[in-house]
This record gives C-alpha cells, structure tokens and sequence, in this order.
C-alpha cells in the first residue's frame, strides 16, 4: 500500500476520533449544564435527580479523558506511519536512483560497444578496399609483364622459326 495514503488514513482516524469524542463530552456537558440549571431553580429537586451534577461532571471528564487517550495513540500511530512512509518513500527514491544509474551504465557500455563494433566495421573495410587495391595492382603489374614476357618470347620463337627457314633454304 503507498505509504502517503496509508499516512492520510490514519491522520483521518485521528480526525474523526476527536471529532467522534467531542460529540459525547458536549452532549454530557449541555445535561450537566441543564441539571444544574434546574436544581438552581428548584433546589429542594437536587436530592431527587438519579444522578447529580457531580457525576454528570466526573462521566464527562472520563469521556474527555478516553477521546484524548485515543487522540494520543492514532497520533502516535499517525507518526509512525509517517516516519515508517517517508522512510519507505526514501528507500524507493533509492532504489530508483540506484536502478537509474545501472540503466545508464548499461546504456553508456551499449554505447561504447556499438562505438567499437562500428570502428573495427569501418576499420576492416578500409583494410579490405586497400587490399583489394593492391590485388589490382599486383594483377596489373603481373598481366604487364606477362604481356612482356609473352611478346618476347613470341618473337623470339618467330626468330627461330625464320632461323629454321633460312636453314632449309640455304
């Protein structure tokens, strides 16, 4: 349960308890009020009241007594609730730091992985472009000079076929 409505709660309690024990110690003390006025006015009737204005007093102080001990226990109940939510409070702010902080973590190693990963990508293809360029190069320089070879050697094979020629015809 969130702390703060379990804090409003029981700060609502307390609330209606005092209010709930207001009611009674009011009622008592209006009775009280109303015998005294009455045994004022006709004195000789203070014997006869089943109950006197002393004990109406002593029932209201009681009652007062009672909503007052109760008033005390929901506001010690209320800050316990309180400490006990905003420690609660505390500790998920926490954790929610906490957790913030391994998620940018996290992120900031995505990151740096991807930054890396794409660096050797671009790293790898520069080296497969200048391989290939020498590939070329080397292809060329050995198609030149296979050109070269082949044509002296053609002509040297030419020479000696027009040797043998001129052999026979002499």
């Amino acid at each position: 349960m969130n702390p703060l409505i379990s804090a409003a709660s029981v700060i609502a309690a307390g609330l209606a308890v005092g209010l709930a024990s207001i009611g009674p110690g009011v009622g008592q003390g209006t009775a009280a009020g109303q015998a005294v006025e009455g045994i004022a006015r006709q004195p000789e009737a203070e014997g006869k009241n089943p109950r006197n204005s002393e004990e109406l007093r002593e029932g209201a102080i009681q009652q007062l007594e009672k909503a007052r001990a109760r008033l005390r226990k929901v506001e010690i109940e209320a800050d316990q609730f309180r400490v006990n939510g905003y420690s609660e409070i505390e500790r998920e702010k926490l954790n929610l730091i906490d957790s913030t902080y391994k998620t940018l973590e996290q992120l900031e190693n995505y990151k740096n992985e991807t930054i890396n990963f794409e660096q050797q990508k671009a790293s790898n293809q520069v080296r497969q472009r200048v391989f290939q360029q020498a590939l070329q190069g080397a292809l060329g320089t050995l198609n030149s000079c296979l050109n070269s070879e082949l044509h002296l050697r053609t002509i040297s094979a030419n020479i000696g076929i027009l040797g043998a020629m001129n052999e026979i015809t002499d």
